[in-house]
């Protein structure tokens, strides 16, 4: 195994703002030696290990992006491209996504949904060294109803054995996490509008309990606040987009908020790199009313995770950092903002044990950005350094 340390004026080495002045890391192979103070770290390296140097950076662990999806190209109309494609040339276009991403600091991504399971395709080539990414934590074919949000992916069910037999096929073919779609969904031509409910809460039962079985989590998409209530009913374990959607406007039910945080559910509000676009989308008066309730959510006590959507209309694959603005916007501490992409993330996807953090025995995913992310989180844009896996990622 072969040594790296890597000095830096400042290491974050945990959750909560944990920081060490004058601090290093140091990885053998593909994990974490030790992360501390540089005095207590240097005696541990052996002659031959490669140095770097960044006085004037901050090392973190490498983020983590909840949601995305590499099959979309983050163009106005997504679906016309993917249908307009077909697989090999839709997996050049994933590899030079995971690319990017890896690129902008993404050490780990989370995608919900895609056509023909290639994400466990991609998954394998990065996992085998072919190609370079992130890890994919992979939830392959999304479940939907006949003809609802996402259909094109190939998830259509109907009724419960239909149900069962589709996670228990993604389960077989290697899915880490199922998701659902609990409801509808602008993404969808013609389909049921974003904020009705796909499924009620006996039929995502099911797909709990199915996946339960085989060890997986579920991540119900949800718009709209039915959706929503069916997916807490039902005992998700993530929640995305969470927006409590109505068809006559937004409506926040704090009871329902309550049971979310008493079941521990995480929420991914999928915040967008052009956040501060919205209001010219939705209109001021409703895009406030949209960040006020990511607001309540978080001042509520619920656990937030970060990501992007990526794969979405504008929502490109190096934006995270621009979306972690949008949670200080709100005015959500910096060290809290930082957890959601590294420590929170981690826990909600069930790779705490050996990512997120920087501590001995943990995957050596690592980042170094100019400044201090603790005051200011836009400074995760200014990636100096990406280590995935101990290989330092060739930036240029």
């Amino acid at each position: 195994m072969s040594q790296t340390l890597i000095t830096a004026g400042r290491v974050l080495t945990g959750p909560r703002g944990q920081c060490v002045k004058d601090g290093a890391v140091l990885t053998d192979g593909t994990a974490i030696v030790a992360a501390g103070p540089r005095a207590a770290v240097e005696p541990m390296v052996r002659d031959g290990a490669r140095r770097c140097a960044l006085p004037d950076a901050t090392v973190l662990p490498g983020l983590i992006d909840a949601h995305v999806h590499l099959v979309f190209d983050a163009s106005k109309d997504p679906v016309a491209v993917l249908d307009a494609h077909d697989d090999r040339t839709l997996m050049a276009a994933m590899e030079e996504r995971a690319r990017q991403f890896l690129h902008s600091g993404v050490t780990t991504v989370r995608d919900l949904g895609d056509r023909g399971r290639l994400t466990l395709r991609l998954r394998e080539a990065i996992a085998g060294g072919a190609v370079p990414g992130p890890r994919i934590v992979a939830a392959t074919t999304p479940l939907t109803t006949k003809g609802g949000h996402c259909w094109f992916l190939g998830g259509e069910v109907d009724g419960e054995d239909e149900i069962r037999a589709l996670v228990r096929r993604n389960a077989e073919l290697g899915a880490d996490v199922i998701k659902v779609m609990a409801t509808g969904g602008g993404l969808t031509h013609g389909g049921p509008a974003t904020w009705q409910a796909q499924f009620g809460a006996p039929e995502i039962r099911a797909v709990v309990r199915e996946a339960h079985r085989a060890g997986l989590p579920v991540a119900a998409h949800g718009h709209g606040t039915a959706g929503i209530v069916a997916a807490v009913m039902a005992g998700v374990d993530t929640i995305e987009h969470c927006t409590w959607m109505t068809r006559k406007g937004l409506d926040l039910r704090e009871d329902v908020l309550d049971a979310i945080v008493a079941k521990d559910i995480r929420i991914c509000p999928t915040v967008s790199p052009n956040w501060r676009m919205l209001p010219m989308f939705f209109g001021a008066e409703r895009a406030k009313a949209m960040f006020e309730q990511v607001r309540t959510m978080a001042e509520h006590g619920a656990r937030l995770i970060a990501g992007t959507d990526a794969g979405v209309q504008r929502a490109g694959c190096d934006g995270l950092a621009q979306s972690l603005g949008f949670y200080q916007h709100l005015g959500i501490e910096p060290d809290r903002v930082i957890d959601m992409a590294t420590t929170e993330a981690a826990d909600a996807l069930g790779i705490a044990d050996h990512v997120g953090r920087l501590a001995p025995g943990y995957r050596a995913d690592l980042i170094a950005v100019r400044g201090d992310p603790l005051k200011d989180v836009e400074a995760l844009g200014d990636v100096r350094l990406v280590m995935a896996e101990g290989k330092m990622v060739d930036r240029d």
